[in-house]
C-alpha cells in the first residue's frame, strides 16, 4: 500500500446536518473532530507506508478510529461496525452517510505497521504537543507517577506445560516454514499424536511419577528437535525462527543433560533449589509471548505480563480559595507520559527515562510526586540539578541498627568529609577511609579501630556482627547529603501535605482500567502492548478533554448532592 497524505477528510454536508440533529449538544467523537482534527494527520505515519502501490486507508482516520475504539473499549469488529452505523463516528472521520466502512482486519494491520516502525506513541505525542501549545499542560508544574500490573494475553503455564507447549509451538512453526525438512527428521505421526492438541488441553497426570516422566519426554523431544535444527546439514535459517529460539531458551532453563553411571545420556528436569534456574527477567514464560514475565509484588500479587507507568499533571487550589472555586472549571489533569516494561523491571529503573521524555516534550515538572519505589539518592540529586524536586519518600535505612529501637544507624555518625573521617556517638574517630566501587557504583568504606570498638560500652547497640569493629558504607558526599536531607524532610508535616497530592494518580489508573481495559493486554509482545497503552492513555486524555470542553469536567472538587444540600441549609 502507498500513502497519499490527505488528513481527515472534510465532514460531508449531509453527515454534518444529520449528526447535529441527532446530537444537538454534540458527543465525544464530534467534539474530538471539532477540536483535534489537526492531531490526526497522515504525514507523521509516512514512514510506515510505501510510496508505490494502491492507496491505503488514511492512517489519520484509522488512528482516530483506534482512539475512539479504546475510549469505548471496543473490539476491532465493534469499532469497524461503529464506523458504519454510528452517525457521530461518521462525523468524526468525515464519512458519507452511505459509506460502508472498512473490514475489521484493517485495524490490526494498521497497528502492526505502527509497532514495526516504532510509531506506537505518535498519536499520544501529537495530542500532548497540541495540549502544550494550547496551554493545557506546561513545564514547571506538578506531576505524579504510579504504576500498575498488566496481565498478558497468553495462558499461564507451569514448567512442564511450558516445556511441552514450546515443543508444540516450534513444531507448528517448522511445519509451515519447512514441512519437507521436518518430515525427514522426526516421526510425524508420533509427534502429531503427542503435540496435536494444546498441552494444557488435557488433564495432567495426577501421579508425580507420571508427571516427571511426561516432563522427561518433553525434554527429550525438545533436545532431539533442537539437535536436528542445529545439525550441519540443516538450513541455517531454521535457527532464526522465533519459536525455535524460544524452544532453545525454555529447554536450557528447564532441563540439564548429564551422563549416568552406565554412560547413558539422561535429560533431567531442573529443580530451582538444587540445580538453579535463570533470573525471572531473562526467563521466557510462554512460547507465544517472548516478552511476558512472571513477577510478584508483596505477598498477595503474582502475575504474568507487564507493568505500565502513568504520569499526569495535577493541580491544587489555595486553601483560602478552595470553597469559592469548588465549582470552577479547572484545566483537566492530563496524562503526560506512558511507559510499559516487562513485569520484572523495578520502578526505580523507570524514573530517569520518564523524566527524560517529559523534558524532551518540554514538560519537565517542577515537582514530581512518586511513591517509594521510584527514588534513589542519585535520581533525587540528578533531578534537582535539572530543576525538578522529587516529592517522594526516600527509602529508609534497613540495617539491623536502624531497625533496632535504640541502635546506632548511619545517621548517628557525624561525617567530616574534608578530614575524611567519621565520628561515632561515643566520640571515637574512624581509623580508615577507603573509596571503593560496589556493583559499578562509587562508595566509601569507613572503619573504626578494633581497640576502640572492643572497649566501647555501646558496642551491643552499634554492631552485633562477628567483626569486632564497626564499618560504614557511605555514598559519595553529594548523594549522602541528598539522601539524608530527603529522609529528614519526609518526617515533616509540610512534606506530608505536599505528598498527599500523589494519591490522586490512583484514580487515573482506575479510570484507565475501567474505560480502556488496560489491566489485560490485548496483544502479544512488548511493542504491541506499548501501543495498546499509548492509545489507552490517549483515550483517557480525550475523555477528560471532552468533559472539559463540555463544561462538565471530571472535577476533583465535585461535591455530593448531600453536601450541597447541607451548604444550602446552613448557608
Amino acid at each position: 500500500m502507498s500513502l497519499q497524505p490527505k488528513g481527515l477528510p472534510p465532514v460531508p454536508e449531509q453527515t454534518g446536518k444529520t449528526a447535529r440533529a441527532a446530537f444537538p449538544k454534540g458527543s465525544l467523537p464530534m467534539r474530538v473532530r471539532d477540536h483535534l482534527a489537526g492531531v490526526f494527520a497522515d504525514e507523521p505515519f509516512a514512514a510506515a507506508f510505501g510510496v508505490r502501490g494502491a492507496p491505503g486507508y488514511s492512517p489519520g482516520v484509522l488512528a482516530l478510529v483506534t482512539v475512539l475504539q479504546f475510549a469505548e473499549d471496543l473490539t476491532d469488529r465493534q469499532a469497524a461496525a461503529m464506523a458504519v452505523r454510528a452517525i457521530d463516528w461518521k462525523y468524526a472521520i468525515g464519512a458519507e452517510l452511505t459509506d460502508t466502512g472498512f473490514d475489521h482486519t484493517v485495524l490490526p494491520r494498521f497497528r502492526a505497521r505502527l509497532a514495526v516502525h516504532g510509531l506506537e506513541r505518535e498519536v499520544f505525542d501529537r495530542l500532548l504537543a497540541h495540549c502544550r501549545d494550547t496551554g493545557l499542560v506546561a513545564a514547571g508544574g506538578k506531576q505524579r507517577t504510579d504504576s500498575t500490573h498488566v496481565i498478558s494475553a497468553v495462558r499461564d503455564l507451569n514448567c512442564t506445560e511450558l516445556a511441552g507447549e514450546s515443543v508444540r509451538a516450534a513444531l507448528e512453526a517448522l511445519a509451515v516454514a519447512a514441512p519437507a525438512w521436518l518430515a525427514g527428521v522426526i516421526d510425524v505421526p508420533e509427534f502429531a499424536h503427542r503435540y496435536g492438541e494444546r498441552v494444557n488441553g488435557w488433564t495432567m497426570p495426577s501421579s508425580k511419577t507420571k508427571r516427571d516422566r511426561l516432563a522427561q519426554i518433553f525434554g527429550t523431544d525438545a533436545l532431539a528437535l533442537l539437535r536436528a535444527v542445529h545439525a550441519p546439514a540443516s538450513p541455517p535459517w531454521l535457527r532464526e525462527i522465533e519459536a525455535v529460539e524460544l524452544l532453545r531458551q525454555v529447554t536450557v532453563q528447564t532441563y540439564y543433560v548429564h551422563t549416568n553411571t552406565r554412560g547413558r545420556e539422561v535429560v533431567s528436569k531442573r529443580e530451582a533449589d538444587t540445580d538453579g534456574v535463570p533470573p525471572g527477567s531473562t526467563r521466557p514464560a510462554s512460547p507465544y509471548d517472548p516478552d511476558a514475565r512472571w513477577a510478584a509484588k508483596g505477598d498477595d500479587l503474582f502475575w504474568l505480563g507487564y507493568k505500565v507507568h502513568l504520569t499526569e499533571t495535577c493541580h491544587t487550589l489555595p486553601e483560602a480559595e478552595a470553597e469559592a472555586e469548588a465549582r470552577a472549571v479547572l484545566p483537566p489533569n492530563l496524562i503526560t507520559d506512558v511507559a510499559t516494561t516487562d513485569a520484572t523491571v523495578p520502578d526505580v529503573n523507570a524514573t530517569a527515562p520518564i523524566q527524560q521524555r517529559l523534558n524532551d516534550h518540554g514538560l519537565r515538572p517542577g515537582e514530581h510526586l512518586l511513591d517509594s519505589g521510584y527514588p534513589s539518592a542519585g535520581l533525587i540529586h540528578a533531578a534537582a540539578r535539572q530543576g525538578t524536586t522529587m516529592v517522594t519518600p526516600a527509602l529508609l535505612d534497613h540495617s539491623p541498627q536502624a531497625r533496632a529501637a535504640d541502635g546506632f544507624d548511619k545517621s548517628a555518625f557525624s561525617i567530616d568529609w574534608k578530614a575524611r573521617q567519621a565520628r561515632c556517638p561515643e566520640g571515637r574517630t574512624s581509623r580508615g577511609w577507603y573509596p571503593v566501587s560496589q556493583h559499578g557504583r562509587d562508595a566509601i568504606v569507613v572503619d573504626f579501630a578494633k581497640a576502640d570498638c572492643r572497649s566501647c560500652p555501646s558496642r551491643p547497640r552499634c554492631t552485633t556482627g562477628r567483626r569486632v569493629n564497626r564499618m560504614l558504607t557511605l555514598q559519595p558526599r553529594e548523594l549522602h547529603e541528598t539522601l539524608a536531607a530527603a529522609r529528614t524532610a519526609q518526617r515533616t508535616d509540610s512534606f506530608k501535605t505536599r505528598y498527599a497530592l500523589r494519591a490522586g494518580v490512583e484514580g487515573t489508573i482506575n479510570q484507565a482500567l475501567d474505560v480502556t481495559g488496560m489491566r489485560r493486554a490485548r496483544y502479544r509482545g512488548l511493542p504491541k502492548v506499548r501501543l495498546q497503552h499509548a492509545f489507552s492513555a490517549t483515550a483517557v486524555n480525550i475523555v477528560r478533554l471532552d468533559a472539559y470542553w463540555s463544561g462538565h469536567p471530571l472535577d476533583r472538587n465535585r461535591t455530593s448532592r448531600l453536601t450541597r444540600l447541607s451548604h444550602q441549609l446552613t448557608g
